[in-house]
C-alpha cells in the first residue's frame, strides 16, 4: 500500500494529493502537525531576512478588520444609530455590561472596558479565520498567540496587585494567606503561590490554544475524509463525512465565540482579584 500522499508545501492546511482516494492503494492523508506549519511568505525559517508567514498575515489582517470595523462604526456616531453602529454598540455593550461590570463592578471596571473589548473581538476574529474560505486557519491554534495575550493579562494582574496592595499585600493575595486555615496554612500558601504565579498564565493560554487546535484538527479530518472517500462505494461514507463538516463548522462558530468570552471573563476575574481587598 502506498504511503499517504501529503504535499511537501505546508503553506496550505489542506495540503494533500487530491488524486488520492479510497481503494486507490494510497493511505489516508491524516492531518497532523504539518497542518499547523507554514513556509514563510517572506524570509526563511533559518532567520535570514524578514520572516512573515500566513498566521502572521491573518493576525495582522484580523487587527486591521477589528480596528476598521469600530472606526467605521464610531467615527461619526449618531443619536439614531445606523446598522453598523448598532451592531458595534451591541458588541461593546455586551462585553462592558455582561462581562466587565458583572465581574469587576461598574465603578472599578469602567477603566478596563477597552482592554476587555479589544481582547474579545481580537481573539474572536483570530478564531473566525478557521471557517473563512482561503484563510481556513485559526491563528490561536498556534500557542505563541494565546501565550502573548495571556502574558499581557498576567503582567496587568501582577502590576495592579502590587500597585493596590504593596509587596506584603501582593504576597498575601497570591498565596491566599488566611490565618484561620491553621496548620494547613503553609501547604495552602505554597499551592496557591504556584497556582497563581505559574499555573494561571499557562492554563489561561492553553485553554484557548487547545480548543482551537482540536477544533481545526477535527474540521481537517472530516474535510479530508470527505474527499478521500469520494470513490466507488465510499461515496456513501463521504456524504456522512461531509455532513459532519457542516455540523463541526456550526459547532466551531459557537466554540470560537465562547473561547473569546471565556478568555475575557478570566481576565476580568484576575483583575477583580487584584483590586479586591485581602482579609
Amino acid at each position: 500500500m502506498k504511503e499517504p500522499a501529503v504535499s511537501a508545501d505546508p503553506t496550505q492546511t489542506l495540503a494533500f494529493d487530491t488524486s488520492c482516494h479510497l481503494f486507490d492503494g494510497c493511505g489516508f492523508p491524516a492531518p497532523g502537525l504539518h497542518s499547523f506549519m507554514f513556509e514563510p511568505l517572506w524570509g526563511d525559517a533559518d532567520g535570514n531576512g524578514f520572516y512573515f508567514n500566513k498566521p502572521m498575515l491573518l493576525a495582522l489582517l484580523g487587527s486591521v478588520i477589528v480596528v476598521g470595523f469600530f472606526w467605521a462604526a464610531f467615527a461619526r456616531p449618531k443619536m439614531v444609530p445606523g446598522k453598523l453602529q448598532m451592531i458595534a454598540e451591541a458588541g461593546y455593550d455586551f462585553v462592558r455590561r455582561g462581562v466587565v461590570y458583572e465581574t469587576i463592578g461598574k465603578k472599578e471596571g469602567e477603566k478596563y472596558v477597552p482592554l476587555a473589548v479589544s481582547l474579545f473581538f481580537f481573539i474572536w476574529m483570530l478564531n473566525l479565520w478557521s471557517i473563512i474560505p482561503v484563510a481556513s486557519f485559526p491563528v490561536t491554534s498556534i500557542i505563541a498567540y494565546p501565550a502573548v495575550l495571556a502574558a499581557i493579562v498576567y503582567i496587568t494582574w501582577v502590576s495592579l496587585t502590587f500597585k493596590r496592595h504593596g509587596f506584603v499585600g501582593f504576597f498575601k493575595n497570591v498565596t491566599g494567606y488566611d490565618k484561620s486555615l491553621g496548620a494547613v496554612l503553609p501547604l495552602a500558601m505554597v499551592i496557591e503561590f504556584f497556582s497563581n504565579l505559574l499555573v494561571r498564565p499557562f492554563t489561561h493560554a492553553v485553554r484557548l490554544f487547545a480548543n482551537m487546535f482540536a477544533g481545526h484538527t477535527l474540521l481537517l479530518l472530516f474535510t479530508i475524509a470527505s474527499w478521500y472517500m469520494l470513490n466507488g462505494i465510499g461515496i456513501a461514507y463521504s456524504g456522512v463525512s461531509f455532513v459532519m463538516v457542516i455540523v463541526m463548522t456550526a459547532f466551531e462558530l459557537f466554540i470560537q465565540a465562547v473561547q473569546a468570552y471565556v478568555f475575557v471573563l478570566l481576565t476580568c476575574t484576575y483583575i477583580q482579584g487584584a483590586l479586591a481587598e485581602h482579609h
